[in-house]
């Protein structure tokens, strides 16, 4: 029997990071709600009760950015100068210009159009050279890795005993990690949880130790993974009253692996949020996902890894690799054989089966962009397992 220790993270919406995702696809909702068809690259660093937005925006939306930006900081729970930083008072500096016209030009205009292959999904080009992961997994019923599902599931829960004011005494910033043992690849039991959270001053460690446990722990560890060698670890320094902005600074795409698999898989390095899909780095991302978990779905694979690569201004990508990690009914050449009769990985047509161009992302931000039950979340169907099938029946 093999033994392994898997660890992963997540943070709450009030994380400094966080803070900038979700103010960067705020203004990325905002501008696709009035113009579908603009191109925004949107970024943000905070720190304490000041937000700088930048990045290169090419739009015909009239939008109010600042209104936006303290608007969302305020919502996620930061709306007052006692917290250190303040949506209604801090400062909000904008540095944004236009899209360079050099990629715009291999965006509007593929390579492949550009020769005469005149398909409707050859007109847009990849926004960027770079290569994307997606992974899937049958441990969980939304097929993700155990660990960092559940530390969404803490993190989560945290936010909601908060604002709920089921748990008044906390604070927007918090961090969640477990710890799953696996046996011969499979999830076995938990063996380490760690919850920090931000709270008041004065409030007594114990109090929020047996809250925490009782209200956050308890409601979302399945009771069959603890046993008594699970390690439980509560606000371990003893205090975490200066959180926040105040306390961290943040930035944009800092979260990428909390945001992914929790480590579990690789990551390309291309972040999220603020990001429209023209950029790949989001949607081939997003696409890798979609092709990963239909493989699992179909039952092809109990675990499969999904790498997507692009150049800049070409429509169709460079490669398409599957690694089913030994797992597969077939050999992993074949399934990816299957995957590109099945997946039109060009970014039009990734845009165009999954929807993109509407204001969904600043509701991806938190809890991660995977594994979740929205209808929204496109890339989560799994509509395209009989397909998969017959086309491996092709190729065999």
């Amino acid at each position: 029997m093999s033994r392994m220790l898997f660890t992963s993270e997540s943070v709450t919406e009030g994380h400094p990071d966080k803070v900038c995702d979700k103010v960067s696809d705020a203004v990325l909702d905002a501008i696709l709600a009035e113009d579908s068809s603009a191109r925004v690259a949107c970024e943000s660093f905070c720190s304490t009760n000041i937000i700088n937005i930048m990045g290169e925006i090419s739009t015909k939306a009239d939008i109010n950015i600042e209104k936006i930006v303290r608007d969302t900081v305020c919502e996620i729970g930061y709306n007052d100068d006692s917290l250190g930083f303040n949506g209604n008072t801090c400062k909000v500096i904008l540095n944004i210009d236009k899209q360079s016209p050099d990629i715009a030009m291999g965006v509007d205009s593929s390579l492949e159009y550009k020769d005469g292959i005149k398909d409707v999904y050859n007109l847009t080009g990849a926004g960027d050279q770079g290569m994307m992961f997606g992974y899937a997994s049958n441990e969980t019923p939304e097929l993700m890795p155990m660990p960092v599902f559940l530390a969404h599931k803490l993190s989560k829960k945290l936010t909601d005993v908060r604002k709920s004011g089921e748990i008044g005494y906390l604070r927007p910033d918090g961090k969640t990690q477990v710890t799953i043992e696996y046996r011969d690849g499979k999830p076995y039991r938990a063996d380490a949880i760690v919850v920090s959270t931000q709270h008041d001053d004065g409030v007594d460690i114990k109090t929020l130790r047996s809250d925490i446990l009782q209200k956050v722990i308890k409601p979302i560890i399945p009771g069959e993974l603890l046993d008594d060698e699970t390690s439980v670890y509560i606000n371990p320094t003893g205090r975490f009253v200066l959180g926040g902005p105040a306390g961290d600074t943040g930035l944009t795409g800092r979260k990428i692996i909390v945001d992914t698999y929790g480590g579990m898989a690789r990551h390309g390095g291309g972040a999220f949020s603020g990001k429209d899909p023209t950029k790949v780095d989001r949607s081939a991302a997003y696409a890798a996902r979609y092709v990963a978990k239909n493989i699992v779905a179909a039952g092809i694979a109990d675990k499969c890894e999904i790498q997507i690569a692009y150049a800049i201004g070409v429509a169709s990508p460079v490669s398409v690799m599957v690694d089913t990690f030994g797992t597969g009914k077939y050999a992993d050449e074949k399934i990816a054989e299957a995957v590109k009769r099945v997946f039109d990985l060009r970014p039009a047509a990734i845009i165009d089966k999954l929807n993109l161009l509407r204001p969904i992302y600043t509701k991806t931000t938190n809890y991660g962009h995977f594994g979740r039950q929205d209808a929204d979340f496109t890339w989560e169907n799994t509509d395209k397992t009989e397909e998969l099938k017959a086309a491996i029946s092709e190729v065999i």
